[in-house]
């Protein structure tokens, strides 16, 4: 019997989270070329990062980016589906198989990123993510995923309520006025150079950062 809050949890966990970490595995083409480039931009704002949480990683793209970037940083990833997490150990230096909702943050680090997740978790359970993040951030949150200035459903290659879009970051500084909008910025599919999904990515700080 399934243990998971959401009904969302269930479907990323199972089949359709194996055939999503299959088509996405561009470890070495413009997908993570891409993600560098963004990265590259929010390090400019913040300076290295030398631990970061990377929320629902799927077969650890992100750790191959930021590795790139800043080879020493200490990765620590947590992601649902299975055989995603066997591809995320090769890469990542500390992997929790598990749902962000059960996911406990063991410590704060200066970077916590949130890419391509939110909006395929149930709008309900939003506001446990976003303590979450709060709680495991020591001063920098990155947010990127599809933006609706009012929230919105979206079928979801042929399946409803699996996608949700709204102001992820908006929602974020509203529950947690500590923190403010530092930088923000869209990746283009018709980029030349560095095409990625449409989606929007939000820089936030924390006006008095954790020691």
């Amino acid at each position: 019997m399934s243990t998971f809050q959401s009904e969302q949890e269930a479907f990323w966990a199972g089949s359709f989270g194996d055939e999503y970490t299959e088509r996405n595995n561009d470890a070495e083409g413009k997908s993570v070329d891409g993600r560098v480039m963004i990265y590259a931009k929010v390090a400019l704002q913040t300076g290295r990062w030398s631990t970061v949480l990377d929320l629902g990683a799927n077969r650890g793209l992100n750790a191959v980016a930021i590795k790139r970037l800043f080879p020493g940083t200490h990765m620590t990833s947590v992601e649902i589906n299975k055989t995603a997490a066997s591809h995320l150990r090769k890469l990542a230096d500390e992997v929790h198989e598990c749902s962000i909702l059960d996911f406990e943050p063991p410590r704060q680090y200066d970077l916590v990123m949130i890419t391509g997740v939110l909006i395929h978790i149930n709008p309900d359970a939003l506001p446990i993510v976003y303590r979450k993040m709060e709680q495991a951030a020591k001063r920098f949150v990155l947010i990127s995923d599809y933006y609706n200035p009012t929230p919105v459903e979206v079928v979801y290659r042929g399946h409803a309520g699996k996608l949700f879009k709204r102001d992820f970051a908006g929602e974020f500084m509203d529950m947690f006025p500590g923190f403010r909008l530092v930088d923000y910025g869209f990746a283009y599919h018709r980029d030349p150079l560095f095409p990625q999904g449409d989606e929007n990515w939000f820089l936030l700080e924390r006006s008095s950062a954790k020691s």
